[in-house]
């Protein structure tokens, strides 16, 4: 189904307007603000404290919706102000996910292992780890004494990128940039620039619009294959020399970006309140998180197993742990797949 244009028409009562969409940027604005003073007063320490690592999250989140609101309903704001916050708002929540992905990647990757080794104890539990019970059992072949190693190389690995992401996120918080960006959300909280005309435009096109670049989306994707559980495609897909991401994965982050879209659009108020969250929207964007988070840990054991001279032990385990990683991307799609499809598919 190709994508509709919107086009902003005249509204008929109850529906939302542009005002509307201020309202909405302005609450959202209020947030990213709130999270700031909060991250600012609870400060941030070495290894992140409870509070701090808190209103980290609570940045990322703010930053994703405002972000979300510019894109979605671009063609009702000033488009060059819009842009631009757009970018320096996606560099934010950037630079402060990095921190707790290292670590949501590490605690993975660990847990990973130790079910894979058949072990008995496991890593303390983080605020970072929510990855569900393991579905498979350990492999034939012992792997103690290489995952053993293989951890030890992985924590080395993660813990020091998470500290370099760390260091990047107070030098980004203490930059020119990172003040001009809280100064611009903060005029952004009380004045939200409009297009002219469009304090009283439907937004009801633009999010239809939204909705409609995910639906051609995931037509394009191969659910099909993704409908039958352990077909091996997503293993086949990372079986390659290249260390980069495999391109195979890309259109599925590409579904999980225009899902989240497509939610934060319906958050925003459609006459008295924004409709209830679509559970079978929910659990679709759960997978897609899945799908995310083991596709990059795939990557991570790949990565790690050309580390110069290691044991062939260690880079067994690592190679098993990849292979486990590029199966959980493909439960991860088959998951995705029946969410969609109890979606899309009216029960009988």
């Amino acid at each position: 189904m190709a994508p509709r244009h919107p086009d902003p028409a005249d509204s008929e009562p109850g529906e939302a307007t542009g005002e509307a969409l201020a309202a909405h940027l302005r609450a959202r604005s209020t947030e990213f603000l709130r999270a700031l003073r909060l991250h600012r007063e609870t400060g941030s320490g070495a290894s992140g404290a409870d509070g701090s690592a808190e209103a980290a999250r609570a940045l990322r989140r703010s930053a994703r919706r405002v972000s979300a609101g510019l894109y979605t309903f671009r063609g009702l704001l000033d488009p060059d102000w819009a842009d631009e916050t757009r970018a320096e708002l996606a560099w934010v929540s950037g630079t402060f996910g990095l921190e707790h992905a290292c670590a949501a990647r590490l605690d993975r990757l660990l847990l990973a292992l130790h079910r894979l080794s058949g072990t008995t104890t496991a890593p303390p539990a983080t605020a970072a780890n929510t990855l569900p019970a393991p579905t498979k059992a350990p492999p034939a072949v012992p792997l103690t004494v290489g995952a053993a190693r293989a951890a030890a190389l992985l924590d080395r690995r993660l813990t020091l990128a998470r500290a370099r992401a760390h260091s990047g996120a107070l030098e980004a918080l203490g930059s020119a940039r990172f003040h001009a960006l809280a100064d611009r959300i903060a005029v952004l909280a009380s004045d939200v620039p409009l297009a002219p005309g469009a304090a009283g435009a439907d937004l009801g096109p633009y999010a239809t619009a939204a909705e409609d670049r995910l639906n051609s989306a995931v037509a394009a994707l191969p659910l099909v294959t993704a409908g039958h559980p352990y077909n091996a495609q997503a293993l086949a897909d990372g079986l390659s020399p290249d260390p980069a991401p495999h391109p195979q994965d890309g259109p599925w982050h590409q579904v999980r970006l225009l899902l989240r879209l497509h939610r934060y659009a319906r958050e925003v108020p459609c006459g008295a309140a924004a409709p209830a969250e679509d559970p079978r929207l929910r659990a679709a964007g759960h997978a897609l998180n899945r799908h995310r988070d083991a596709a990059e840990a795939a990557v991570a054991a790949a990565q790690a197993a050309r580390t110069a001279r290691i044991a062939p032990a260690t880079a067994y385990a690592l190679g098993v742990l990849h292979a486990d990683q590029r199966h959980e991307v493909e439960a991860a799609r088959f998951a995705f797949q029946q969410a969609w499809q109890r979606r899309t598919v009216p029960a009988r």
